[in-house]
């Protein structure tokens, strides 16, 4: 296939970097120092497993997803809008654009800002852009897609890449167990700009990630979401297999921009609002990310 990643950072550099690596066609759409280092040395991927520098594509700009048959859509939350009304001229009428971001709205976005199918799928990888042109893989890489017209087709040849995929019919409910995961863990390792392993070891830090997965679990609730497999164990585990990796929201707030905790606690918290339940601990989390924010130049 030719694959167009948009929005090529830790997570699209990784997934486009696998699929490069097992012989597809991959064209990364990233920032102007990432594209110049992988057009000079190529993708570094640097993996529990291996290290290597991959040949792939690269480009600032939309037009060269021009031709492909998958998108991997990661860009920001914040920039859905505007990278599908940027790619939406060069997109062939039977391209699959998949949504590999944060966030339960996206997918839903994409479809109605583009003619072309669209499907979600929820991400589970540690993963950082370790400098210019090289991604560093710390832990896990399955990803859960949607039933969609191409759907198997992706899935096969995702998991010949080495990333194990699995098709749910339930990826509403994966889309709000992964965020649960990261309203519990985003905003504290962003304040206190520690890694998993070394916050759930705080004092207290338990007790209040519990806080704010209960709210979350009863929005989900009042919002007839059914989330599957065991919460609790699903957040325990994140530490335990991730211990060094630090969150999105920690790694944009230490750059010094903006992230994406609107369509994280916020929106915990406006679906609250919207059905009346209280979420104060999201509520907490969420505001004082955003005051962090506003310090920044």
């Amino acid at each position: 296939m030719k694959v167009a990643v948009m929005g090529a950072g830790a997570v699209g550099c990784y997934y486009g970097g696998m699929l490069a690596r097992a012989g597809h066609e991959v064209v990364l759409i990233a920032r102007p120092q990432h594209v110049e280092a992988i057009e000079r040395d190529g993708l570094r991927l640097d993996t529990q497993h291996f290290d290597e520098r991959v040949r792939v594509s690269a480009s600032t700009d939309a037009s060269a997803a021009k031709g492909a048959q998958l998108v991997l859509f990661c860009v920001k939350s914040t920039d859905t809008d505007s990278a599908a009304h940027a790619l939406a001229p060069y997109l062939e009428p039977d391209t699959l654009v998949l949504s590999l971001q944060n966030g339960v709205e996206n997918a839903e976005r994409l479809r109605e800002l583009l003619p072309q199918e669209a499907a979600a799928a929820v991400v589970y990888v540690a993963a950082e852009m370790a400098g210019p042109g090289h991604v560093k893989h710390n832990g896990r890489g399955e990803l859960v897609i949607e039933p969609s017209t191409h759907s198997e087709k992706v899935a096969r040849a995702l998991a010949a890449a080495d990333v194990p995929t699995e098709i749910s019919d339930n990826v509403r409910g994966a889309l709000w167990a992964k965020l649960v995961l990261n309203c519990a863990y985003n905003a504290l390792s962003a304040i206190t700009q520690l890694p998993y392993g070394k916050l759930v070891q705080g004092e207290g830090i338990t007790r209040a990630m519990r806080d704010v997965v209960d709210e979350c679990l009863a929005v989900a609730k009042a919002d007839n979401v059914t989330i599957p497999g065991d919460v609790d164990a699903a957040v325990r585990r994140i530490a335990e297999t991730m211990p060094n990796q630090y969150s999105s929201t920690a790694q944009d707030l230490a750059r010094g921009k903006t992230s994406e905790i609107d369509h994280l606690n916020g929106l915990i918290v406006r679906r609250g609002e919207a059905l009346g339940v209280p979420t104060p601990a999201n509520r907490v989390l969420h505001a004082l990310v955003k005051a962090i924010e506003s310090k920044a130049p």
